[in-house]
């Protein structure tokens, strides 16, 4: 496992390792989010690290900085758990968001160009954490009662995806994406276009994606996702 990261000149640890950026990019747009609040425990060091690849040492470090930021609290024998500081930086995050208006066109847009380079990353990186929270996912989603259980689920997944390429970037565009689909207008096309037929498709798609991913073969996880996002836009849009 990774092990780069380094201290500023204010004794501050710089996170520098892939690994760490990931998990902290993953904290931080959780929180953000509103998907981390007060109340909520962290999982273990241990799964945190598997599911990051890196050292339990970097995760505490991780923690460490988020501890120092008031957003968690660590208890012996109890776990990490998340303070009230983080619905505040939920709450202002929003604000700002809700500024920044994404239409459902412009979603697609960008998904359609980024997310199908995922599996190359995904490929090389993944580990069996990373596969166990997909399929967490796709089993969540196809159980959802609910239009509104079974999106989160499926953003959900994507996100897990981005989390699998321990990519920072990919991270954050992830969750910037899931933001940009709780606005309402998503949300109308979603439920105006998503027949019990589609959402058979879009499982069935999922589980081909990530079985996809299981053999490393990335062009056919990549084709497989391209396939499936070009879907729902025709869906969303009628085109």
């Amino acid at each position: 496992m990774e092990e780069s990261d380094a201290h500023t000149h204010d004794g501050r640890t710089a996170l520098r390792s892939t690994g760490a950026k990931a998990l902290s990019a993953y904290l931080n747009d959780a929180m953000c989010a509103g998907q981390l609040r007060a109340g909520v425990r962290l999982p273990p060091e241990r799964e945190l690290s598997q599911r990051f690849n890196t050292s339990r040492g970097t995760v505490r470090r991780v923690l460490a900085q988020f501890r120092e930021r008031g957003l968690i609290a660590q208890a012996a024998g109890s776990g990490t758990f998340v303070l009230h500081g983080a619905d505040g930086l939920a709450s202002s995050n929003q604000a700002g968001w809700l500024d920044m208006h994404v239409s459902p066109a412009e979603l697609m847009e960008a998904r359609r160009l980024i997310e199908p380079l995922m599996p190359i990353l995904i490929a090389r990186h993944a580990t069996a954490a990373d596969f166990a929270a997909m399929q967490s996912c796709l089993d969540r989603s196809e159980a959802a009662q609910t239009i509104e259980d079974f999106e989160r689920w499926d953003g959900e997944l994507h996100k897990a995806f981005a989390v699998a390429t321990h990519n920072a970037l990919f991270v954050q565009n992830l969750a910037l994406t899931n933001r940009a689909r709780e606005q309402g207008e998503w949300g109308r096309l979603k439920r105006n276009s998503l027949t019990p037929q589609r959402r058979q498709e879009y499982e069935r798609q999922h589980r081909a994606i990530v079985a996809a991913l299981r053999d490393r073969d990335a062009v056919r996880a990549g084709a497989l996702l391209s396939q499936h996002l070009e879907q729902v836009q025709r869906n969303l849009f009628g085109e």
